[in-house]
């Protein structure tokens, strides 16, 4: 979990141009409703702006590419040249996600999942989703799916079980899978069961060398007992942030501890049990580069890595092309970045949509997550020691509201589903933006004004074009 906050500075946001809008507290209140188009656009536009005044407000004014000339910005956009696939947006679906979220009755959990995962006119389609194997911290108690008596252990694992997560995790994971089939699942443990490591604890320590094979089975039982419930595991890391041993649960592994692991452990382990789940190695901050690529670098282990997974607490989002071009035939993955409960919503989401939104996509990344998707006014559950000022894309109480991360990551979720490919575009001054060709053939261009005035500009296409304006620190998200 993160372990260094950052200090974001307010931003003082004019509204979009052509832009209505509900004003909320942090986005709090209902999912703004899609206004129908004045007339019919070649282009449809989905809008938030810093202030606030406009929350994924689908637009009215008519944008219809043209030839007229005029001095604006140009953002290219060329779907002829094509990079990665994206495998989808999303969270951490903590089991304290999971606690909140089945707080709510039953009509308002079936609607509030119906507009994350579903497909209708309100949604945000979230299409990937990373889990804790066992506790992380924001889960209400450090717990394993094999723990035991002090002093005790269980080499064979024959007390194996997913019950501390029957109760409240995996029956939400099924409502979703129902709603959505083909969402993608991301595993990763915090820490092993404690009886696995050197000091005993479940804050810190290492794995002992004589349970590796041991723990790479751990890692089979859980694939294969979560496939049992229906819940495919796509891909997992072998440990979260594995260079921040003080978090509770946490574990400490090297890069050579981790090469290791799995070249004579757990890829073996995965190849014997005939599971095709992904490897994905490192899962911490994009300032060590040098972790993945020692791994990368050892052939024997990099037999069974697909890619390479990232945060951005430290470091520059820049650092996932480096190791994309070092080993271009392995991905990257951004898999975490959270939002401070002493943020502010406007510095928020322009500093989000610029690293996380666009900079992971433009540097080879296959997916955009943010960190948890719902907690409690409190930010709990957590466990003892785990992060207090971590904010849920959802804070959920006796209302939901919709805090800044769920804009953060819908304006990508919502409009641009897994499959889809990146395409080129360029960045024009303070446009960052990012472009895609989705499976049915539309284009998609995220926008972000990470100045600090309103900035009008074209998108050109193919030898058109269409305007449209942004004030500073706004985001939209056209589609044509």
């Amino acid at each position: 979990m993160p372990f260094r906050l950052w200090s974001i500075v307010l931003v003082t946001c004019l509204t979009s141009c052509s832009c209505g809008g509900k004003k909320g507290d942090d986005g709090g209140g209902s999912t703004p409703q899609p206004n129908p188009p004045a007339g019919n656009p070649d282009v449809a536009a989905w809008i938030t702006t810093g202030d606030q005044q406009a929350l994924l407000q689908k637009q009215t004014v008519v944008l219809t590419f043209g030839t007229n000339a005029n001095a604006f910005t140009n953002i290219d956009v060329d779907s002829t040249q094509q990079f990665q696939t994206i495998d989808g947006f999303g969270y951490t679906l903590t089991s304290g996600s999971a606690y909140v979220i089945n707080r709510l009755s039953a009509t308002d959990k079936s609607n509030l999942l119906k507009e994350l995962f579903g497909n209708q006119e309100n949604s945000i389609s979230i299409s990937y989703l990373r889990l804790s194997i066992g506790a992380s911290d924001l889960s209400a108690s450090v717990y394993s799916y094999d723990d035991m008596p002090a002093g005790q252990t269980d080499p064979t694992l024959a007390q194996f079980s997913l019950s501390p997560d029957k109760t409240e995790l995996i029956p939400l994971l099924k409502e979703i899978v129902a709603i959505n089939p083909a969402i993608k699942f991301l595993a990763t443990p915090w820490s092993p069961p404690v009886w696995m490591k050197d000091n005993g604890l479940s804050v810190g320590g290492s794995l002992k060398p004589e349970y590796y094979e041991v723990y790479a089975k751990y890692f089979v039982k859980y694939i294969q007992a979560m496939k049992a419930e229906g819940i495919t595991i796509d891909a997992i890391t072998p440990q979260n942030e594995p260079l921040h041993p003080g978090n509770n649960p946490s574990l400490y592994m090297t890069a050579e501890q981790q090469a290791a692991f799995i070249k004579n452990n757990l890829g073996p382990a995965f190849q014997t049990a005939s599971l095709a789940t992904k490897i994905i190695v490192y899962d911490h901050n994009c300032n060590r580069p040098d972790y993945p690529l020692a791994i990368l670098n050892d052939a024997a282990a990099k037999a069974f890595v697909n890619g390479s997974a990232f945060h951005l607490y430290e470091g520059d989002i820049n650092t996932l092309s480096q190791v994309h071009n070092a080993h271009p035939d392995k991905h990257v993955y951004f898999t975490e970045q959270y939002t401070a409960s002493n943020g502010n919503f406007g510095g928020d989401l322009k500093w989000h949509l610029k690293n996380v939104i666009v900079g992971a996509t433009r540097n080879w990344s296959r997916v955009a997550l943010e960190w948890n998707l719902a907690n409690d006014a409190s930010y709990g559950p957590h466990t003892p020691g785990g992060c207090t000022t971590c904010k849920g894309a959802l804070t959920i109480g006796g209302s939901i509201t919709r805090n800044v991360a769920y804009y953060i990551v819908a304006h990508a979720s919502k409009l641009v589903p897994a499959g889809s490919v990146r395409i080129a575009s360029n960045i024009a001054g303070n446009l960052q933006n990012v472009a895609f060709l989705t499976p049915a053939g539309k284009k998609v261009l995220i926008v972000s004004n990470d100045g600090n005035s309103p900035e009008t500009f074209n998108i050109r296409y193919k030898g058109k074009w269409v305007s449209h304006s942004l004030a500073a620190g706004s985001v939209g998200t056209y589609v044509w």
